[in-house]
């Protein structure tokens, strides 16, 4: 009986502890929503309008946003925000090493813009994956450009500045 007590007491005690402490704490599930949750109004408050965009380009070079491409590479030839960096599809693995290296000679400081454009934001397989390895990297003055349908939809319809081509 004391081998018993002395092995259940500390679990039983932590059980307690978790159930005490409310349902999000007894529940990896809850916890993993509640962090998505609180990374889906993050992302949401990153976001910066087509138009902010192209208006912040056109300050002197210190003062502009610096642009990651994260989307692919067909794409970016096709049309691109003027001076954006093509930093590779976030969904692949070679990918993310592309935003990795890119990554590595920005300051911490500046402000970023990271954008895809493929299709719909909330199906994109990219700019979420993105956004996430930048925040992991440390950027904290990160910003997404709001493309609810995409970059020809949203961007191009709208005449703002394009650039075609690879990299300049």
């Amino acid at each position: 009986m004391r081998f018993v007590a002395r092995c259940l007491a500390p679990s039983l005690l932590a059980g307690l502890a978790l159930f005490a402490s409310g349902p999000a704490a007894a529940s990896p599930r809850a916890a993993s929503r509640a962090r998505a949750g609180r990374n889906a109004a993050e992302f949401e408050k990153a976001l910066i309008q087509p138009d902010e965009l192209s208006k912040a380009l056109q300050e002197p070079a210190a003062k502009q946003p610096i642009v990651l491409h994260v989307g692919f590479k067909v794409l970016y030839r096709g049309a691109h925000v003027p001076g954006a960096i093509y930093a590779g599809p976030a969904s692949t693995a070679a990918g993310l090493q592309a935003l990795r290296r890119a990554a590595t000679r920005i300051p911490r400081d500046r402000e970023v813009v990271i954008y895809c454009g493929c299709c719909p934001m909330t199906k994109c397989p990219n700019i979420h994956l993105a956004y996430a390895e930048m925040r992991k990297l440390g950027f904290r003055h990160l910003r997404v450009l709001n493309l609810p349908g995409d970059f020809a939809h949203d961007w191009v319809a709208k005449d703002l500045p394009i650039h075609k081509g690879a990299q300049p």
